[in-house]
């Protein structure tokens, strides 16, 4: 089995993580003051238009792209309902940009009866309440982790995992907000699904902590457990997340642009998670527990 120093290497963790989460804040903060936003936000989120068209003949995801990019509404998102129906989920366009993006379906794509056409509109205060309530997701997930791990570890466990699932998201927030991709819902059950598989990783290290708590020697310190502890689960986390890497660089690859995005959050995700639960999680226990010790 190694033997490497990961908790007393954990200055070096904590360091590592501000170079990554800083810059990402850096960019949010210049995306909020310049453009009022930190996030590239999508139409989820800032409302829109909903068309669904019938065409006449078949048509494909990639005729309606090169169709809709040089009118400017190439990140427009296009689902298919069978071969000739589709539903565009565009900015918010006005009568000209609208009839312009209709015309250049038909003229380049397919004609269409525009009698079975139907238009919504996605106002900017339905946008605000999924925000409202992306934001109310993520909370209410932290604060129940917090209270599953105190309950069944100790309350430093469970600020240390909190902290590490918050290190998560604002690496993943300031990716996004650097290169300015879009965020939209599915984003949001991408962050969601980080955190739960975040979490999991972690509480297998803490689980190992509090299993060698117990049969701890005389003289043997928190930081030697808890470095044996991360070693006795190091392959385990590695093999679980390659398995996982496979197949999301698979999707991203082959699964189509439409989720893309969704992928890429996963991907970046997954990694971090991995990262905080051995480099983050279990030296920041340690720290806890060595500030409660100085106390006593």
């Amino acid at each position: 089995m190694m033997n490497l120093n990961i908790i007393g290497k954990r200055k070096l963790w904590f360091i590592l993580s501000l170079l990554i989460i800083v810059p990402g804040l850096i960019s949010m903060a210049y995306h909020w003051v310049t453009v009022g936003t930190p996030l590239n936000l999508g139409i989820d989120f800032t409302g829109g238009n909903l068309i669904n068209i019938e065409f006449e003949k078949d048509v494909t995801v990639a005729e309606i792209r090169d169709t809709l990019n040089p009118i400017g509404l190439g990140k427009s998102v296009i689902q298919m309902s069978g071969d000739k129906t589709v539903l565009l989920r565009t900015p918010v366009l006005d009568d000209n940009k609208q009839a312009e993006l209709l015309n250049a379906l038909g003229d380049k794509v397919s004609p269409f009866d525009k009698a079975k056409m139907r238009i919504n509109k996605v106002g900017p205060s339905i946008g605000s309440e999924m925000t409202t309530k992306a934001i109310y997701a993520l909370l209410i997930a932290f604060a129940l982790q917090l209270i599953y791990i105190a309950f069944r570890f100790e309350f430093k466990f469970g600020i240390s995992a909190v902290i590490a699932l918050f290190h998560d998201i604002l690496v993943v927030l300031g990716i996004f907000s650097f290169f300015w991709w879009e965020v939209d819902s599915a984003f949001v059950a991408a962050m969601l699904t980080v955190v739960g598989y975040s979490i999991n990783d972690t509480i297998v290290i803490f689980d190992r902590i509090r299993e060698n708590l117990k049969r701890r020697k005389k003289g043997q310190d928190v930081e030697s457990i808890a470095n044996l502890s991360i070693m006795q689960t190091l392959t385990r986390s590695i093999n679980t997340a390659l398995t996982t890497l496979l197949v999301l660089i698979a999707l991203l690859l082959f699964g189509g642009a439409n989720i893309k995005l969704f992928i890429l959050a996963m991907l970046i995700g997954v990694i971090v998670g991995v990262y905080s639960s051995i480099f983050n999680a279990a030296p920041l226990w340690v720290v806890f527990r060595n500030i409660e010790r100085g106390r006593a």
